[in-house]
């Protein structure tokens, strides 16, 4: 399989020339249809081209073909990005390397991040539900300046879906969307309605997922791998934005009870499960939001948003270590109160300010009882948090767009960040308060070579202070540790550098990025040598290590004839880790070179056809504590590719039938650092109808 995976990766390095080559025979006036316009990178509406920074998207339709467990499943392929799942129903995205609260997740322009989102996979992105969100933009390396705290790898936003109206008459909509998977007898539904006119809408679904065990490309049944879900959503949208709009929204997602699978399956290296429960139940999130706007920033006017959020995210756990007599349940809630203000003013043609103010407020509740398995009444012990603990901040950022000439176009933002981080007394350890501050800056340049082709350079600073799980957790981790709190930590810092090439013809784009990233005093666990009585290693969190990490990102479309499409994503990233005294060593959970490579044929106005093939390569450098996870064979990860097949039929307007062939070779493969082998072979259908 290493083998075919390196051929792989050799051919899809070179397909760009046989693209290219296909692309002077193409009409000149068929050009290939770019979704091109982008928010996430600027704070603003702009075209994708005129932007220095690393920036790729997933739009509504790509996400309901797919049809993903969790919302980030959807970036797999993605330049720069590497999709991990410690269990179904969780996920996250790697980017450059960085996961976690390394990387700041938003929604509608929201935090997702809170004082317990750990530096590491977690479930939470899997608390969004997937057929809610219309597009999910990616952008590539710190924007410190622009977003503060935890944008160090980069920024992951997922916009929901707004139903408007261009009547003044009131108007109705309704959609029903369905799907299935045989690989683990998944299905998932959504209805939905909508009701309004060109002044409003009111809008509202809900969804429901069931997934079983999964089978493997191996034809392993790992149990229990299976989990179910149920969400919620509504919002109304009121006015016109050149003269004020509202909206008012509302979104719940629940997993009742949701198993942590490399917990409850032996990983490499164990003869046996660390845990005999491990459960979270429930997980959910809950979030109000409200957001005024007015102004018009598609076109550079005076515009002003205003967010004003409350996001309570559950995180309850019921867990048994393995030969134990004790079970543990947990009740562990972060309720995340925001409050974010932009204004867009051009001052010139030339010369756009974005300035503004965020202002967070996060409440930490946890508790703990331990029970016997025989019976018995629970007694109340140390929560995993400190009860009543806060994280809150405040910033204020300033960004100038200037476009120089015709040419040189410059983009600076400057941030000042300050925290208060407050940890109550316990029984363990004494009462912590921390009010790190921090100025953090963006600097990116846009060179316009020709009216094709483009130059970009980008250098950032990103900064996290430590948050209430770095400095305050304890209890048991996975790869059989044991955390215990550590109240001095210091923030993390890093420095980030890239370079780009961006090319775009009537047919074909092309975009190249080189990047670095400078971490420093980055926050990891450390062993300190000793063992809890049921045998987990104890471990705790220190600013430790130095890590520097580089690599490459390839991304290209091209239409090859009319009605023909090609796409390319291809990543390398390489990091090393120092200590003072210590040789280098490979930093943790770094992906392997990964890639998309597809086609997609439009063979009439009704049928789509989409053949495509992921792979990665081998991964054996590996950090001390990658060769200790469970999750990961202390050998390497084997190299790997599956080749899919994805078809749609739109039946009639407002309903599209599709077919799903997905590891067409049945593939034995895990995605490096998730915690199971990846599905097999699976047939899955989807449907949607509006009307």
């Amino acid at each position: 399989m290493g083998n075919r995976a390196g051929t792989l990766q050799v051919i899809g390095f070179l397909a760009l020339a046989p693209l290219q080559a296909g692309l002077a025979q193409a009409p000149a006036d068929d050009a290939v249809e770019l979704e091109t316009v982008i928010v996430t990178a600027t704070r603003r509406t702009a075209e994708r081209q005129d932007v220095a920074g690393a920036v790729d998207r997933v739009n509504e339709q790509e996400i309901a073909r797919q049809a993903p467990d969790v919302v980030a499943a959807a970036l797999r392929g993605l330049p720069g990005v590497f999709f991990q799942q410690t269990t179904p129903g969780q996920g996250i995205p790697i980017v450059r390397g960085l996961k976690g609260s390394q990387v700041l997740h938003l929604v509608d322009g929201v935090r997702l991040n809170n004082a317990f989102f750990r530096d590491a996979p977690n479930q939470y992105l899997g608390l969004v539900d997937a057929l809610t969100v219309s597009r999910v933009e990616v952008l590539r390396g710190a924007a410190g300046g622009l977003y503060g705290a935890d944008a160090m790898g980069g920024v992951v936003q997922m916009f929901t879906r707004e139903t408007q109206f261009d009547t003044d008459r009131a108007t109705s909509r309704y959609r029903l969307y369905g799907s299935f998977d045989t690989v683990d007898r998944g299905r998932l539904a959504r209805a939905e309605a909508a009701t309004g006119n060109r002044h409003g809408s009111l809008a509202g679904g809900f969804s429901w997922q069931a997934l079983g065990d999964r089978r493997t490309g191996s034809g392993e049944t790992p149990h229990p791998s299976g989990f179910r879900s149920r969400a919620g959503d509504l919002k109304l949208l009121l006015g016109d934005p050149a003269s004020g709009a509202w909206m008012v929204a509302a979104q719940s997602l629940e997993q009742p009870a949701t198993p942590r699978v490399d917990e409850l399956v032996p990983g490499y290296g164990q003869s046996e499960a660390s845990s005999a429960i491990y459960r979270f139940e429930p997980n959910r999130r809950d979030l109000l939001h409200v957001r005024y706007r007015r102004g018009d920033a598609r076109r550079g006017l005076g515009a002003l948003d205003v967010h004003l959020a409350r996001q309570v995210i559950t995180d309850d756990r019921s867990t048994q270590d393995l030969g134990s007599p004790v079970i543990n349940t947990e009740q562990n809630e972060s309720t995340l109160d925001g409050l974010v203000l932009q204004v867009i003013r051009s001052l010139s043609p030339d010369l756009t300010l974005t300035w503004g103010a965020e202002l967070y407020r996060d409440a930490v509740r946890s508790a703990r009882q331990e029970r016997l398995a025989e019976g018995g009444a629970p007694v109340d012990v140390r929560g995993r948090f400190p009860d009543r603990s806060r994280l809150d901040s405040d910033a204020v950022y300033l960004d100038a767009d200037w476009r120089i000439d015709e040419r040189w176009r410059l983009d600076t933002a400057l941030r000042y960040s300050r925290f208060d981080i407050r940890l109550p007394e316990t029984t363990a350890n004494p009462a912590v308060r921390l009010t790190p501050d921090d100025l953090t800056g963006d600097l990116r340049l846009h060179l316009a070579l020709s009216p094709t082709a483009a130059l970009a350079a980008n250098l950032s600073r990103g900064f996290r202070p430590p948050n209430v799980f770095d400095l305050g957790t304890l209890g048991a981790r996975p790869g059989n540790r044991f955390n215990v709190a550590n109240p001095e930590l210091g923030p993390e810092t890093v420095w980030s550098y890239d370079l780009g090439l961006k090319l775009r013809g009537r047919q074909w784009t092309l975009e190249a990025y080189a990047f670095a990233l400078d971490y420093r005093d980055r926050i990891t666990s450390v062993a300190t040598g000793d063992v809890t009585p049921d045998g987990r290693v104890v471990v705790r969190s220190e600013n430790l290590t130095h890590v520097v990490i580089s690599g490459i990102e390839l991304g290209g479309t091209a239409k090859l004839a009319a009605g023909l499409e090609a796409s390319l994503g291809v990543s390398y990233a390489r990091g090393e880790e120092r200590r003072d005294a210590l040789p280098d060593t490979p930093a943790d959970r770094i992906p392997p070179l990964n890639g998309r490579l597809g086609l997609t044929w439009h063979a009439t106005e009704r049928w789509r056809v989409e053949p495509w093939l992921l792979f990665a390569g081998r991964q054996d450098r590996l950090s001390l504590r990658d060769r200790e996870d469970p999750r990961i064979d202390p050998g390497g990860t084997a190299g790997w590719w599956t080749a899919n097949l994805d078809l749609a039929w739109r039946v009639r307007p407002g309903l599209d039938v599709g077919l799903r062939l997905h590891n067409l070779l049945d593939q034995p493969y895990r995605e490096h650092g998730s915690g199971l082998d990846a599905a097999g072979f699976n047939l899955g259908l989807w449907l949607d109808a509006s009307f």
